[in-house]
């Protein structure tokens, strides 16, 4: 009886917990509950005021240009400028003005010397001869005037040289035994000296005007190789700029896309369709893409200044502060040549080996010179000279003694012993001493001796010369050889070199072209799934992140679009490059210099 009234107890006790469990349970639930959404409600006002959508301006502006300021160039525009104002054509131009200067250099060896000598000279001479004319003095002065004229020179034939000389002087003079003063001496002489064996059939002048030449033909092949190198660059410059121009709208466009994108999602999720925090995805997806905008505009910075190197003349061009707006079309045009074509072209044309040959050509000649130099040094020498004299004639009377008085009174005693007459012998005689009449004469006289050659001198004769040993002409040769060597072994690489160039470039092209038609069909493919995953998600048969993820697939289907059309037109000037007709391409003709022949 007790443990039923006990069980009754225990039963009202626990029915009286739970009972009070409910009652406490209850308010605890709501304002759990109450929380939980006042929560939820902070939270999702957060959310939207973090998403809120902070626009930012598109970039409008460059450093140190102005965008509305604008050039539209097309490439051959910038092909010209680059002609008329990129400083390594201009130093390359130097070096072919350089070159002909130093042509020009070596042929004046063959130039005639002119030179002249012209002098007073006033002397006062001692004579202790009893016939030297000074006098009681015991010395004499003469004066003179002096002129020489002197002509010489090389040969340009047979390696010869020659002199010419004529010299004039008046003199005065107080020897009592000039016959003429003044007196009008002249000379004129030729001399030729004409090498027999070294030296006969090429020599140093002869070398050196060969050499120049040849260096003029390098310097215009090394112009060549500048010129096609600076138009490949321009050309590489310019597709850059205009696929990074092309890309910057493109990445503009593609944040265009977003932003519109963002605010449709804003609407839907006003209207509860999605949940706040999916505006999060987007607004990363826009932020991404506009940090690809400014990626773009600095790419366009990089290959708009890269392209004002290479046609500007210097930094103080106005053209610094202008837009740049290729406007030439894509080139899509594929040079129809086979494999073998382009690499026989390529070993045509190519200036690289053009070089190699003239450096060739030019050991050629100094091989010729030293094996000159080895021969002995045999000379023969010539000469023939005139001379002249006229002047004013003077008498010399002179009284000499013919016997000795006494000795004739002593004669003459004598002679009347023996009844003999006397001598009759004048103790004195006097002479008159002059100049032959045909040295008499002003100073025409002397110069018509020298023209009718009525003194002339002739000279014939052999001058040898031959080393004991001829080392230094031998260790050139040698040397000479060897780099002769050197450079025929250098060729064959620079064949090498370009038939692989020529093959990769080739290579090149075709991939290009292959890269291209796959990059538009996937744009294609790609702005198909982005319209129709953008269809799907308008009636709520998709998600966002699909959306999305079509966006940024045709995004990068885009550039890459852009990148092979870019690509492609780069390989195509590459490919011009390597067979070496970029020149003819362009419609750009250099004139050989006419010096060089």
């Amino acid at each position: 009886m007790y443990s039923h009234y006990f069980r009754k107890i225990v039963k009202g006790r626990n029915m009286l917990t739970e009972k009070s469990k409910s009652i406490l349970i209850a308010p605890l639930l709501f304002t759990i509950f109450t929380a939980v959404l006042y929560c939820q409600e902070r939270i999702s006002k957060e959310v939207r005021d973090s998403i809120e959508p902070k626009l930012r301006p598109f970039p409008n502006e460059r450093v140190g240009v102005s965008v509305i300021s604008q050039l539209q160039l097309t490439l051959e525009d910038a092909i010209k400028m680059a002609l008329q104002n990129n400083n390594s054509i201009d130093s390359s131009k130097i070096n072919v003005r350089i070159a002909e200067l130093n042509l020009q250099l070596a042929r004046s060896a063959y130039v005639p010397k002119l030179s002249a000598d012209n002098y007073f000279e006033s002397r006062t001479l001692p004579s202790a001869s009893a016939i030297g004319g000074a006098g009681a003095s015991g010395k004499f002065r003469q004066s003179d005037f002096n002129a020489s004229l002197v002509i010489e020179g090389f040969s340009p034939f047979a390696g010869g040289s020659y002199q010419l000389n004529f010299s004039t002087a008046r003199t005065t003079t107080t020897n009592q035994n000039a016959l003429l003063n003044p007196q009008f001496p002249s000379l004129l002489s030729f001399t030729y000296n004409q090498p027999l064996i070294n030296g006969l059939h090429f020599d140093s002048r002869r070398r050196n005007i060969e050499i120049a030449k040849k260096n003029l033909s390098l310097t215009d092949t090394q112009f060549r190789q500048t010129v096609i190198e600076i138009i490949s660059q321009v050309e590489q410059a310019y597709w850059e700029l205009a696929f990074a121009l092309k890309n910057l709208q493109t990445q503009i466009e593609a944040v265009k896309q977003a932003r519109t994108q963002l605010e449709s999602n804003e609407r839907l999720v006003a209207k509860g369709v999605l949940a706040p925090i999916q505006l999060v995805e987007t607004r990363n997806q826009l932020t991404t893409i506009e940090q690809n905008v400014y990626l773009a505009q600095e790419a366009v910075t990089r290959a708009e200044n890269n392209l004002k190197t290479l046609i500007l003349k210097d930094r103080k061009s106005d053209i610094w502060f202008y837009s740049l707006i290729p406007i030439s079309p894509i080139e899509v045009n594929l040079p129809q040549i086979s494999l073998e074509e382009a690499i026989n072209l390529a070993l045509k044309n190519r200036p690289e080996l053009q070089q190699i040959q003239i450096d060739k050509e030019i050991r050629e000649i100094d091989e010729r010179f030293y094996k000159e130099q080895m021969k002995p040094q045999v000379d023969l020498v010539t000469s023939y000279a005139a001379n002249g004299i006229a002047g004013t004639a003077r008498e010399i009377v002179r009284t000499t003694g013919t016997i000795n008085p006494e000795l004739l009174n002593r004669v003459n005693q004598l002679s009347a012993l023996q009844n003999l007459p006397p001598l009759n012998i004048p103790p004195t005689t006097t002479s008159i001493l002059r100049p032959p009449d045909v040295l008499a004469g002003k100073y025409p006289s002397s110069l018509t001796d020298l023209f009718t050659s009525r003194y002339p001198t002739y000279r014939i004769g052999l001058r040898l010369s031959i080393p004991f040993t001829n080392s230094a002409a031998a260790a050139e040769l040698g040397r000479t050889l060897a780099e002769k060597q050197k450079l025929e072994n250098q060729k064959f690489q620079t064949e090498q070199l370009i038939e692989s160039e020529v093959r990769n470039s080739f290579q090149a092209l075709r991939s290009a072209e292959a890269r291209l038609k796959a990059a538009t069909s996937s744009r294609l493919t790609a702005e198909e799934l982005y319209e129709s995953e953008k269809r799907q998600f308008n009636v709520g048969l998709t998600t966002l992140y699909m959306l999305l993820q079509r966006q940024n697939d045709l995004l990068q289907a885009k550039n890459r679009e852009l990148q092979a059309q870019t690509d492609l037109s780069k390989a195509i000037a590459n490919f011009y490059r390597a067979i070496g007709t970029t020149l003819e391409q362009r419609g750009v003709t250099i004139s050989p210099s006419s010096s060089s022949k």
